[in-house]
């Protein structure tokens, strides 16, 4: 579904992913773990087009298409979704102006037709209840006043109701506490674990991976893959630490 082959990028000038390569199977959760500065929320920003990181070689193929050669939002139409560290701010549009300006875009990308208002708000509601986001959520500000378990389980229904074929999802448990963790990990298993779709988890804590029970676990340093494992890779990271388990001969 993801292949990534060989890719180089940087930011400013200064290369920060050197030569990685990663492949992501249709059906497959595969968590990205890896020390501070190793290259990982780079590597989310690149797969997702983020402005001012620049591609200096490599491929990235996205179900069967070059993925770099699209722009931002025809990459989110073909069904890739990137979820931020910190979702940001936007005062003045509700979550569900937000949301259905969103999904309707990328269905008009697709060439389907666009949802009506009484559709998008059951499609809304439905999604808002597997994160347990109140509706009233949903009618306020984007993420304003939010803490942060709130930004994230927003963010959450965001992909809902999007329902992405593909998620990268950057430290998706950043800020939470651990009800609102099991909460946001459950609703990522219920909204993509499934057969034709894949999760790439960039985390730092084996606590995520508890509830969403990753395929395989590759370890990031100085921007490239250097091991490749099960969940059992995680769990010895936990307890063993990366200069530990990366120090081992290949």
């Amino acid at each position: 579904m993801l292949k990534i082959e060989n890719l180089t990028a940087e930011i400013d000038g200064k290369q920060i992913l050197n030569g990685l390569s990663l492949e992501v199977a249709a059906g497959e959760v595969h968590a990205i773990m890896g020390p501070n500065g190793a290259g990982k929320s780079t590597l989310s920003y690149v797969l997702g087009g983020r402005p001012g990181y620049e591609v200096t070689g490599g491929s990235v193929e996205f179900r069967g298409q070059n993925l770099l050669d699209m722009e931002p939002h025809e990459r989110a139409a073909a069904g890739l979704f990137l979820g931020f560290q910190y979702p940001v701010e936007i005062p003045g549009v509700s979550n569900v102006q937000f949301l259905r300006e969103a999904l309707n875009a990328q269905r008009k990308e697709r060439g389907e037709e666009p949802l009506t208002g009484g559709e998008f708000l059951k499609l809304a509601k439905e999604k808002a209840g597997l994160l347990k986001l109140d509706m009233e959520m949903l009618k306020r500000n984007v993420n304003v006043g939010f803490s942060g378990g709130e930004k994230k389980r927003a963010e959450m229904v965001q992909m809902g109701i999007l329902d992405p074929a593909f998620a990268v999802l950057d430290e998706t448990d950043s800020g939470l506490d651990i009800d609102a963790l099991r909460v946001v990990g459950e609703g990522i298993n219920a909204i993509m674990r499934d057969e034709n779709k894949g999760v790439l988890l960039i985390t730092h804590y084996q606590r995520l991976l508890d509830v969403v029970q990753p395929d395989k676990v590759s370890i990031l340093s100085r921007g490239r893959i250097v091991k490749t494992g099960g969940p059992e890779l995680a769990l010895r990271l936990e307890n063993e630490g990366y200069d530990a388990v990366m120090g081992e001969p290949a």
